[in-house]
């Protein structure tokens, strides 16, 4: 009598494959955060209206030196939109973005005393800043269990099967849904590492990926799997 044939994985990942993913990143990296250099919530927000269509590593250089000199909604706007556009002419965007935290600014300080408002709806408000924005001030500077999904996200939660979505929000909310609630405060910043240093668009690392056995993606690039978890 002939072996039973293999049991056929679905595309999406089971309950218990989450759970073991968010286990492995978890002890991968205990406590990860953002790589966009901060001290306010305030430094924060314009950091991640900067980082849109930008690397993390060019905002930090722009903000290295912007925010000596302006890092509350006060002094930005004291700088004025010409002298902020002569700090980040290196950000691809710079004058929309310049125009965008200028105006937030302004905001911030007419409607919330100057301060960053801590719910999404407020945040939502802001000029330059959308859902992804929000979620990620709510996150990282709020602590809210939120999920802000990036290309990066996106293409790890379809490649993998974790959150398979056709669009980002279709994807977040997917996310919210099966990330086990242990996991979820830092699912984000997971995520979006992965997706940064291992999970690339144009060639995944599968070789030295801790999530190759669980994931997915069929077209996984060839070489030596890691050992067993």
């Amino acid at each position: 009598m002939s072996a039973p044939a293999p049991k056929r994985r679905g595309r999406t990942l089971t309950p218990a494959e989450v759970r073991e993913l968010f286990a492995r990143l978890a002890e991968l990296n205990p406590e990860p955060t953002t790589e966009l250099v901060y001290s306010t919530p305030y430094e924060l927000l314009v950091a991640v209206i900067l980082s849109a269509q930008a690397t993390d590593v060019g905002v930090n250089k722009a903000t290295r030196r912007l925010f000596p000199v302006a890092n509350t909604p006060a002094a930005m706007l004291e700088l004025g939109e010409d002298g902020l556009k002569r700090y980040i002419a290196t950000i691809g965007l710079y004058n929309a973005k310049a125009a965008n935290v200028i105006a937030m600014s302004r905001q911030l300080l007419e409607l919330h005393g100057g301060q960053v408002p801590r719910t999404r709806e407020a945040l939502e408000a802001l000029p330059g800043v959308g859902r992804k924005t929000a979620n990620v001030v709510l996150n990282t500077a709020f602590g809210e269990p939120t999920i802000a999904v990036d290309t990066h996200i996106f293409r790890v939660s379809n490649r993998t099967g974790l959150a398979p979505g056709k669009d980002v929000r279709a994807v977040e909310e997917k996310l919210l849904k099966v990330v086990p609630a242990e996991y979820r405060q830092d699912a984000h910043h997971w995520l979006i590492l992965h997706g940064r240093y291992v999970c690339k668009a144009r060639k995944p690392d599968c070789p030295r990926c801790i999530l190759r056995d669980l994931c997915r993606y069929p077209d996984k690039t060839p070489g030596a799997a890691p050992p067993a978890q």
